[in-house]
Parts: structure tokens; sequence; C-alpha cells
């Protein structure tokens, strides 16, 4: 791997630090009665989004287990799996921005900012996703060409 790239791949671990307050910001809510339950849930949403946009930094020659290198050696789970991603992140899109457009200042154009963020970052996945599936896919590039040590 070349440095840059290895560069990049080290800070796509700044995903799981960012997911972990993602997490933080949903349980929140249950600790405070509930008080500003829509604030929490948008910045959960905010910051989901961008730890989305931190994982496709990753090395897309590398799968990241056995689960997902069956995925994307899998021509037909593959395709699935990037119609799956394609239709969330398209749909999250289209409601973030009918929310952040439609909707009068106040809670729901602010989750719908929170939504655009995590379907901007579904975009950059969706990228990834279909590098991954280019990569590793068995009819483009045969058994041969894949071995155990693919994966992390």
């Amino acid at each position: 791997m070349i440095p840059i790239t290895r560069a990049f791949h080290a800070v796509s671990y700044l995903q799981y630090p960012l997911l972990l307050v993602s997490l933080f910001y949903v349980v929140q809510p249950y600790f405070d009665g509930f008080q500003g339950f829509w604030q929490s849930f948008n910045k959960a949403l905010i910051f989901a989004g961008v730890a989305i946009s931190f994982s496709t930094l990753q090395d897309t020659t590398r799968t990241q287990n056995a689960f997902s290198k069956r995925i994307w050696q899998d021509p037909r789970k593959g395709h699935r799996a990037l119609i799956v991603l394609a239709a969330n992140a398209a749909a999250m899109l289209i409601v973030g921005l009918y929310g952040f457009l439609a909707a009068p200042a106040g809670i729901v154009q602010e989750v719908a900012f929170g939504l655009l963020m995590l379907g901007i970052g579904y975009v950059g996945l969706l990228k990834a996703a279909i590098e991954m599936y280019e990569n590793h896919r068995l009819d483009k590039h045969g058994p041969a060409a894949h071995t155990a040590s693919d994966t992390r």
C-alpha cells in the first residue's frame, strides 16, 4: 500500500469515535427525561453522516471481514447491496432536501439537515462500495485473484 493510501486508511478509523459520539446523542434523551429529544436526534444524524464519510477513506482493495468479503465477491449479492445503499442514499437526500427547503424554521428543518448530512455520507459510502464491488467480484477476477490475506 502506498503511503498516502495508508494515511487515508488510518484516518478512516476516526469513524469509530464519531459513531460513539452519535450513539451518545441517541441515548442522551433517555437520561434527560426526553428533554431535547429532536435536537439530540439531529446531532446523532450529523455525527453518523460524518462518521460514514470517514469510513469511505478506507482501502477498498481490502475487505474488513469475511461477511463483507462474501457480499462483494458474489455478483448478485454485491449488486443487491449497491441497490440498497443507493436507494437509502436517495431517500435520505430527497427527504432531507425537501424537509430542509420546505419546512419552516424549526426542529423539522434541523432534523432534515441531519438527514441530509447522513445522505451525503451514504453517497460517499456508495462510491466506496462500488469500488469494493469492482475490486472483489469473483466473476470479474476469478477465485485465484483473491486470497485470505485481503481481509484485515
